[in-house]
């Protein structure tokens, strides 16, 4: 296996222009000194090996830019929150916060109190002169359908879940036209678990007024499908 190069084997004429462009952007007050090292971070971004990952571009944006989603269904408990801002007193962030480019503000994807901390925690807001440490998802996952998704695959394993939320998440990608089998793969659940968040959230209201002998009337299931999430769509759009 080949050995990771150490900083120390880049060229040396690379690290002494570093070292310049550095020395320049210290001398800049602290709004400049911030725009030039994420504008620096991005063009060297561009020439990364490592650019599809988003952690290989890490920005400082101010709190006031970046905002929550409506769909997080992760929760933290005081105690747990108390000790994630002593955890980031003591330790610094050790984790950007994932967000969604949106035309007015980062939407946060995944790190919503990681965000409250730098927003809530005085001594941390002063520490980061009120700024956040972001990396955006791929661009690929811009529709709302896949930074839900994207919400719950990094907090599934994190904190607890309401399943009122879970619900409405299942429910707003059934109306999006996802398949149960994507909702499983994409939200890593099991396929009951899919169904039994399908029915609390009042999609089994749908068949109420169906009646049912023993012999089932068939109907087409992509008509049905349609009529399905038609109907969810506009008892969605009317909340």
């Amino acid at each position: 296996m080949e050995a990771v190069p150490d900083v120390t084997d880049a060229p040396e004429d690379i690290t002494r222009d570093a070292s310049a462009l550095a020395a320049r952007i210290a001398a800049l007050p602290f709004a400049a000194q911030v725009a030039a090292l994420n504008a620096v971070r991005a063009i060297l971004h561009e020439s990364s090996p490592f650019r599809a990952e988003p952690v290989d571009l890490v920005l400082w944006v101010p709190v006031e830019r970046t905002r929550a989603n409506n769909y997080n269904p992760n929760a933290v408990a005081p105690p747990e929150m108390k000790l994630l801002a002593r955890s980031i007193e003591a330790d610094g962030y050790t984790q950007p916060v994932v967000t969604w480019p949106a035309p007015d503000a980062h939407e946060i994807v995944d790190g919503f109190h990681r965000n409250r901390c730098a927003r809530e925690v005085p001594a941390i807001r002063e520490r980061l002169h009120g700024h956040l440490p972001i990396v955006a998802i791929r661009s690929e996952r811009a529709d709302l359908s896949d930074r839900m998704a994207s919400t719950v695959r990094h907090n599934r394993a994190r904190g607890e879940h309401s399943v009122e939320a879970m619900s409405s998440l299942v429910r707003d990608c059934y109306v999006a036209g996802w398949p149960d089998e994507k909702i499983q793969t994409e939200l890593g659940m099991d396929l009951d678990e899919v169904v039994r968040l399908k029915q609390l959230t009042g999609l089994a209201a749908l068949f109420r007024d169906r009646e049912f002998s023993q012999a089932w009337e068939a109907c087409e299931p992509e008509e049905d499908s349609a009529k399905v999430r038609e109907h969810h769509a506009a008892r969605y759009a009317a909340r």
